[in-house]
């Protein structure tokens, strides 16, 4: 064979070896950027050389990405297209999709250690984000601008300017809130959204509600070392005009008194939450025989009573062994009406587990429990699902004892899911918005509850609720938080520090403008305690309506 021609087939051998190492180098780079474009930093990691491997260990590596995502605000990344490889480098163009600083098309180079089928990625600082070059490290300097303002429904600022400052400071400090550093336990959050490490943030009240609205969009620089590649100006929030009614406000404040308490006051008809004072949606306690408004409704809605069934009158129920006692070893029973009114544990407790703990748990997640709060900040109410077993279990939770715990603004809105003929309002404290609302149960088994509710008040335990010329609507609870009676049934001495004391009602009935829920903790009955001051709120609310 002639020189030549052996000559051509072995430069062409080579050539095929060499086509065929690039494409395993290219293959090897572009399965890097999708494993990241993926997420999937465990992968990334099996591809890089021994040296890498040794000197970081995969948690580290995949952190040191995350916090680089985090700095630049990553919503998405892709490789629009592999270069060959220059020296020990593949060059990549990449498209950046982040959340504050556009769009940016910058070069990753990927850094190779060996060739061919036998190559592998070498990590240095700068394949963690593209554009980086030599030992750049990517940062921000970012900055807030002016905090927006918040506004009562009347218009009256609760906090504006940088001091925060109200005309209503008797108001504003019922319910705006604090600002303050950012919590160790949201650091993360803030950090991808461009906060600043040293920012100021809604901690609790409404400054937490709309802290997203009033705080802005940040703005600032994105650098690689001292280079700069993206810049972005800060975007003053947006006023927010919420639902809170000052006078209301202040009827809650004055009705808790020196009481560590909490009051919620809505608009039944739009969910807008009028008042909150205390303790409202902060704190979860045992609900007592509020919860019977629940149990009614399941064991209506599912046919197992009538308001006109009669139960046997006794002081105590029996269940898996256990003697449940009624308040102050009282005698009750007689239908089911009347039951309710007097707020009968003999006669719920029975019924509750004849509900069964299936129907008890879905019915009060209708009415919101075990469900994320809509307002943001608001403690879970919950109902845990595990705690409805055996029928000691399912009675003690529908009266309301148990595992059962729940937030005087759940309860309110509970009362109101009745007011409304069976349709859940979804609480909101944002003004101007439509009113959503989730159905529960039909107007029919609604309307029945509504007549036991209104005989709480008309002569039941509700009756300090009740106002001249008006028809109200509510139930009482009393939750032990501890055994407040004696073998014999008697009260022990200290009772009203053992129980918590509850009331729900709402008015006029037939047109509900208004609605209360009021705990007072370890502070007696919710007949004696609760309802007068709930009452003290409806009549300020029916006033102001």
């Amino acid at each position: 064979m002639p020189i030549g021609v052996i000559a051509a087939i072995a430069v062409g051998v080579v050539l095929v070896m060499h086509a065929a190492s690039a494409r395993s180098e290219r293959h090897l780079v572009t399965g890097y950027v999708q494993a990241w474009a993926a997420g999937d930093y465990s992968h990334m990691y099996s591809m890089l050389d021994p040296a890498s491997r040794q000197s970081t260990s995969e948690t580290r590596f995949a952190a040191a990405y995350r916090r680089d995502e985090m700095t630049a605000t990553v919503l998405k990344l892709t490789a629009e297209h592999v270069g060959r490889r220059s020296g020990e480098f593949i060059p990549v163009q990449m498209l950046v999709f982040t959340k504050l600083f556009g769009d940016l098309r910058e070069t990753l180079e990927v850094p190779l250690a060996g060739s061919g089928s036998g190559a592998s990625v070498h990590y240095t600082s700068s394949l963690l984000f593209p554009g980086l070059e030599g030992h750049e490290r990517l940062s921000r300097h970012m900055a807030l601008p002016p905090r927006a303002t918040l506004f009562a429904a009347d218009g009256t600022p609760l906090a504006e300017g940088p001091d925060r400052t109200s005309p209503i400071p008797d108001v504003a400090l019922q319910i705006t809130g604090t600002l303050g550093p950012i919590p160790a336990a949201d650091a993360a959050t803030y950090m991808a959204d461009g906060y600043p490490a040293d920012a100021h943030v809604g901690l609790d009240g409404l400054e937490r509600v709309f802290q997203t609205q009033l705080a802005g969009t940040p703005g600032g620089v994105l650098l690689a070392g001292k280079r700069v590649l993206a810049r972005t100006v800060p975007k003053r929030g947006r006023d927010v005009t919420t639902t809170i009614e000052p006078n209301l406000e202040r009827a809650a404040v004055a009705a808790l008194g020196t009481s560590y308490a909490g009051i919620a006051a809505m608009d039944p008809r739009t969910g807008a939450l009028l008042a909150l004072a205390g303790i409202a949606f902060s704190a979860a306690q045992p609900p007592g025989s509020t919860m019977k408004i629940i149990t009614s409704t399941a064991a209506l809605a599912a046919g197992i009573v009538k308001l006109s069934t009669v139960f046997p009158y006794s002081t105590q129920a029996i269940l898996d062994g256990y003697t449940l006692h009624n308040a102050s070893g009282e005698d009750c029973g007689g239908t089911l009406l009347n039951s309710f009114a007097v707020s009968c544990n003999s006669v719920f407790a029975p019924l509750g587990a004849k509900v069964g703990g299936q129907r008890l748990l879905a019915m009060a997640e209708k009415f919101g429990f075990n469900q994320a709060p809509t307002i943001p900040g608001a403690t879970e109410s919950t109902i845990p699902p595990k705690s409805l077993g055996s029928d000691l279990e399912v009675g003690s939770s529908a009266i309301g004892q148990g595992e059962v715990l729940a937030t005087p603004l759940e309860m309110t809105d509970v009362g109101a899911t009745i007011a409304m003929g069976g349709r859940r309002p979804l609480p909101t404290l944002q003004a101007d918005q439509p009113p959503r609302f989730v159905r529960v149960t039909s107007g029919h088994v609604a309307g029945e509850v509504q007549q036991m509710m209104v005989a709480v008040v008309d002569y039941g335990t509700g009756t300090a609720a009740a106002i001249p010329g008006v028809t109200v609507a509510g139930k009482t609870g009393t939750a032990e938080l501890a055994n407040t009676t004696t073998a014999n049934g008697s009260s022990v001495a200290n009772a009203n520090q053992l129980t918590d004391a509850w009331f729900v009602g709402y008015a006029p009935v037939g047109h509900p403008r208004i609605v209360v829920g009021a705990l007072f903790p370890n502070q007696g009955a919710g007949g004696a305690t609760a309802a007068p001051a709930v009452r003290d709120v409806l009549v300020a609310g029916l006033q102001g309506h």
